[in-house]
C-alpha cells in the first residue's frame, strides 16, 4: 500500500515550535517510527509552506497513492484550492491536525478541507498520523 504524508505551512519547524502545543519530536524523527510501524506500507513524504506545491502534490499522489494523510496547517482555515484539490482526486484524504483546532483561536473554525475529507483527526498530537493511516489500512 502506497500512502502519501502532506504537511502544510511551519510543520517543518516540529520539534522547535511551540513545544507545548505541537512536542519536541520534529516530524523526521516522527516519520520513522511510523514506517517502522508499518512496514507493509510505501510511505512518501512532502513539506511545504507554499499553497500551489501542496495543490500539485495532492494533485500528482492523488490519483496512484492508496491514501493521503494530510495536515494542511494554517491552509486549512484560508485555502478552498486545497479543499477543491482533494475534491478533484480519487484517493482517499485523511486530514489531521495535531492541535485542537476547535479549542484554539475563532479564524481557526474555519475549515475548507474537512468537507472534502474522508475523516478528521484533531487534538490528539501526532499519533493522529498513526491513526491516519491505521484508518487508510482498514478500508482500503
Amino acid at each position: 500500500m502506497k500512502i502519501a504524508i502532506i504537511n502544510g505551512p511551519n510543520l517543518n519547524l516540529l520539534g522547535t515550535r511551540e513545544p507545548e502545543v505541537y512536542g519536541s519530536t520534529t516530524f523526521e524523527q516522527y516519520f520513522q517510527q511510523l514506517q517502522q510501524q508499518f512496514p507493509q506500507v510505501t510511505f512518501s513524504y512532502f513539506q511545504s509552506n507554499i499553497e500551489g506545491e501542496l495543490v500539485n502534490y495532492l494533485q500528482e499522489n492523488g490519483f496512484n497513492a492508496d491514501g493521503i494523510v494530510l495536515n494542511p496547517a494554517a491552509y486549512t482555515h484560508t485555502s478552498v484550492a486545497i479543499g477543491d484539490a482533494i475534491a478533484a482526486i480519487k484517493t482517499p484524504v485523511v486530514e489531521v491536525h495535531i492541535s485542537n483546532v476547535h479549542a484554539r483561536e475563532a479564524f481557526r473554525q474555519v475549515n475548507y478541507v474537512s468537507a472534502k475529507a474522508v475523516g478528521t483527526i484533531t487534538g490528539l498530537g501526532l499519533k493522529g498520523y498513526q491513526l491516519a493511516v491505521e484508518f487508510l489500512l482498514n478500508n482500503k
